[in-house]
């Protein structure tokens, strides 16, 4: 029963986290209700997004909306940042990290609420063309999204999303360069994670097999939907984000 559960929470969170992001706040506590320590947790929780977004990074390259060119600018600055996150999750205690995971998931809450996801223009090539000092602030904006990412995973789509509106990408193209950035930063943080031995790798793939399907639905929708239905979706997601952690125990 334990492991239908983690599936099925697998593929809500799999199109939750290509639509918008947050997945991981329903993944983590129902790995933490099956018994997983909070750090455990942290890290089995990777191997689902891992997967997932292998399965979504090939989706949007087979709708032929990927932005290569995002893994310079997006990719490589926050996988740098999940390098001094993920440390930082490896060293924290166990209720610290739960009390943490608690005051981020409300500051994000309430953070998403104001976050920049109207933008409704398309100018890809604005990024590369973008003067230095703009291109420093994205790759800036990206190492902290990164080192918040390498720590919690959580609701980094986010801010993922907030950065590609913010240099001119609608949510259709930031979503695709957002599952390929979440793609590099989590292989590096789940492979010190597994060097770590807090990884329980069964109830990690049981946790894959929903979210690489989940993953692909929401790619799909994203694609087909597009940037008018995905705000709505985003917006949908953050107030009951919001609500639950205001309102649940």
């Amino acid at each position: 029963m334990g492991y239908l559960l983690l599936f099925g929470a697998g593929l809500i969170a799999g199109v939750i986290n290509v639509l918008a992001g947050g997945g991981s706040f329903l993944t983590l506590p129902i790995l933490m209700f099956l018994g997983l320590p909070a750090g455990v947790a942290n890290g089995t929780n990777r191997v689902g997004i891992l997967l997932q977004n292998v399965a979504a990074v090939w989706s949007f390259e087979r709708h032929k909306v990927l932005d290569w060119s995002s893994l310079w600018w997006a990719a490589a600055p926050a996988t740098l940042g999940a390098v001094l996150g993920t440390w930082g999750a490896l060293t924290i205690s166990d209720l610290a990290f739960k009390r943490v995971l608690a005051l981020l998931m409300l500051t994000l809450s309430v953070w998403t609420l104001w976050s920049p996801h109207s933008r409704q223009q398309d100018s890809p090539t604005d990024v590369n063309g973008r003067s230095r000092r703009h291109n420093l602030l994205t790759g800036l904006a990206f190492f902290v999204v990164g080192i918040y990412g390498g720590f919690v995973q959580a609701g980094v789509g986010f801010f993922i999303l907030a950065v590609t509106s913010a240099v001119g990408l609608n949510l259709v193209r930031g979503n695709a360069v957002k599952v390929l950035t979440v793609l590099c930063f989590t292989a590096m943080s789940l492979a010190l994670f597994a060097w770590q031995g807090r990884v329980d790798w069964l109830m990690g793939l049981t946790l894959a097999a929903g979210t690489v399907v989940g993953g692909l639905v929401g790619a799909r929708l994203t694609v087909l939907k597009g940037h008018r239905w995905v705000r709505g979706v985003v917006t949908v997601t953050i107030v009951l984000f919001a609500l639950k952690l205001w309102f649940g125990s």
